[in-house]
């Protein structure tokens, strides 16, 4: 594997494509930190632990939003961006706020009932134009009809969205959290977009604007009276600060990294970010120097161990890279993204044993969660093992995942002529044809 690859898939982040315009991140140590931080949300609104799933997107633009059943989708430039967990919470609470309200469901049809409307006045106008009673006409009928129904829609969204916040706030106060947190959501919103909504067209948008929204969520808050909301956990604060340096430091340019975390800045979260800046840029000792200095002021954190992993890994010393993950496993327990490294590494390494240990890491880290990187590994420490069939099977699941069809199928075809038949792997390959 290229070196240009594991950038992007080795060093923590896992990026599966989900289609042409999203790619999404995952990350050991940030959905940790996020699904403790949305738990008491989702207990409060009576879904399963097991339902709402939390997908990444790495895309700059501050914005989340919820699909279908309970999948709810955030930018990474929401994470960056906020610096308060009650903020963050209650942008999930908004999101959650839609799945308790049955707006998609109503979201659904409200489409579906906004183009038979449409498709009746086009008829309407059609007819017009045909029976020859007054063309301009039929034809102003036929032009309007795609407005008449843009305008409800957009009507309809606002007031979802209206909903939403008051359900979500709701949510904050029955999880024990404090409400205010959408305060300073709407405040960070509103220095964010208030020049531009100034300019715009308040019948012409989805939200309804940001000023209004700042309004209706005092207003509520202030109606609920003396809440004794749960104190901000310190704990929390600080890990959703480090996710978010860890974010910056892997997806922002070096000139916002150094304005956002200066040198002068010795906090965690700043040495964090400036470690895997440096890394990126390729200031290895750097980058160690500021992660070592993680480590001794936090020996228990997994995912300072899994960095030194990761430089160690750049530096060429795999002896070194091994250590640090297997530290890092010790004390996190089995992560399947560092097992995946630690395998890695050991099937690069290939010192006698390495290859039979990064299988067995591999397939322990399949079990818990598939994902094309770890399919990779396996392929290479399978063939170091000489099991070239199971290595093209591990190849084309590889392919599969990251919908490169024809490999897949390709691959899939040299494991069935290896393989023995009715093997798990041959039925697999059989599979993926």
């Amino acid at each position: 594997m290229k070196k240009f690859f594991l950038l992007f898939s080795f060093f923590s982040f896992l990026f599966v494509e989900a289609n042409a315009s999203m790619r999404m991140i995952r990350d050991t140590e940030i959905e940790a930190v996020i699904h403790e931080l949305i738990e008491p949300l989702t207990q409060a609104a009576g879904i399963p632990d097991n339902r709402v799933r939390i997908r990444i997107i790495n895309n700059d633009d501050f914005n989340a939003f919820v699909t279908g059943g309970e999948d709810i989708y955030i930018f990474t430039g929401l994470i960056t961006r906020i610096e308060d967990p009650l903020a963050f919470q209650a942008v999930i609470a908004h999101e959650l706020g839609h799945v308790i309200g049955g707006h998609i469901v109503q979201m659904s049809a409200k489409i579906r009932n906004e183009m038979i409307r449409s498709i009746i006045i086009q008829s309407l106008g059609v007819g017009l134009m045909v029976a020859g009673g007054n063309p301009q006409m039929g034809m102003g009928v036929v032009a309007g009809a795609g407005g008449i129904a843009n305008s409800s829609m957009m009507a309809f969204s606002r007031d979802e969205e209206r909903l939403a916040d008051s359900l979500g706030i709701d949510l904050m106060v029955k999880a024990g959290l404090d409400p205010n947190g959408f305060i300073t959501l709407m405040r960070q919103m509103q220095d964010m977009q208030g020049a531009a909504e100034a300019r715009a067209n308040p019948y012409n948008v989805r939200h309804p604007f940001t000023s209004e929204r700042l309004v209706n969520a005092r207003e509520q808050i202030a109606a609920l009276g003396n809440q004794r909301p749960r104190a901000t956990n310190k704990a929390q604060v600080e890990q959703f600060n480090l996710i978010r340096a860890k974010l910056i430091g892997y997806l922002a340019p070096a000139d916002r990294i150094a304005n956002i975390y200066p040198s002068r800045d010795t906090s965690d979260p700043a040495l964090y970010a400036r470690a895997i800046a440096a890394m990126r840029a390729g200031n290895l000792a750097a980058a160690k120097t500021g992660t070592l200095t993680l480590i001794s002021r936090n020996p228990k954190n997994p995912f300072f161990y899994e960095l030194l992993g990761d430089i160690e890994y750049r530096f060429g010393h795999y002896d070194d890279s091994v250590k640090a993950y297997e530290k890092s496993l010790e004390i996190g327990g089995g992560m399947p993204q560092i097992q995946t490294a630690l395998a890695l590494v050991l099937a690069e390494r290939n010192k006698p044993g390495d290859a039979d240990r990064a299988v067995e890491m591999s397939k322990r880290a399949l079990l818990i969660q598939r994902s094309p990187l770890t399919y990779w590994v396996l392929s290479k420490a399978e063939r170091h093992r000489g099991n070239d069939g199971i290595a093209n099977w591990a190849m084309a699941e590889y392919y599969a995942m990251t919908r490169e069809n024809a490999k897949a199928r390709e691959h899939a075809r040299r494991a069935r002529s290896i393989l023995p038949k009715n093997s798990p792997e041959y039925i697999k390959a059989g599979e993926l044809l």
